[in-house]
C-alpha cells in the first residue's frame, strides 16, 4: 500500500514538473505580449488588437495553475499560526481537516467551473475569436491539479517523503 503511494506521490511530481515548465511557457509568451504591445502603441503608434486578450487568458490559466503547483511545493500563501503552534497528533489532525475541507472546495471549483465553461462555451472572445470555453476551463483544470496536489501534500504528511 505504502509503494503505491509512493508512485503516487511520484506521478504528482511528475505532472507538476510538466506543470512548472508550462507555467514557464505562458509567463513568457505574455511577457513577450505584453511588450510588444507597449513598444507597439508607443513607438510604432498602432496596438495589437489580440495582445491584451490572449494576456488576459493566459493570466487566468497561469493563476490557476500556478496556485495548484504553489500547493505541492509548500508556497501557497497561508495563515498557519494555529499548525505552528500544534505539534503530533493535534497538527497532524489540524493539517488533515484543512487538506479535506481544502479538497471539498476543490471539488465544488471542479464541478462549477466545468458546468461554467460548458455554459458559455458559445460565447466567442471579441478580437482572438476563441471559445470562451478554454478561458474558463482553466477553472476545473486548477481545480483537478489542486485536488491532487492536496492528496499526494496530505499522503506525505503520514508516510513521509520519499528520500
Amino acid at each position: 500500500m505504502v509503494n503505491a503511494l509512493r508512485k503516487y506521490i511520484q506521478l504528482t511530481d511528475y505532472i507538476n514538473k510538466v506543470v512548472g515548465w508550462l507555467l514557464f511557457v505562458m509567463l513568457a509568451v505574455m511577457s513577450v505580449l505584453i511588450s510588444w504591445q507597449v513598444f507597439a502603441r508607443f513607438v510604432v503608434g498602432e496596438s495589437l488588437t489580440f495582445s491584451e486578450e490572449a494576456s488576459r487568458f493566459l493570466m487566468i490559466w497561469l493563476t490557476l495553475l500556478g496556485a495548484a503547483y504553489a500547493i505541492k511545493e509548500g508556497s501557497l500563501i497561508a495563515i498557519d499560526l494555529l499548525q505552528s503552534k500544534l505539534t503530533g497528533a493535534a497538527g497532524r489532525s489540524v493539517r488533515t481537516l484543512m487538506s479535506v475541507i481544502s479538497c471539498v472546495f476543490y471539488i465544488i471549483l471542479i464541478i462549477n467551473g466545468f458546468m461554467m465553461a460548458q455554459s458559455i462555451s458559445f460565447q466567442t472572445a471579441p478580437t482572438t475569436g476563441l471559445s470562451m470555453f478554454w478561458p474558463m476551463l482553466a477553472l476545473p483544470s486548477g481545480g483537478v491539479l489542486m485536488l491532487i496536489n492536496t492528496i499526494a501534500v496530505l499522503i506525505e504528511d503520514y508516510i513521509g517523503k520519499e528520500a
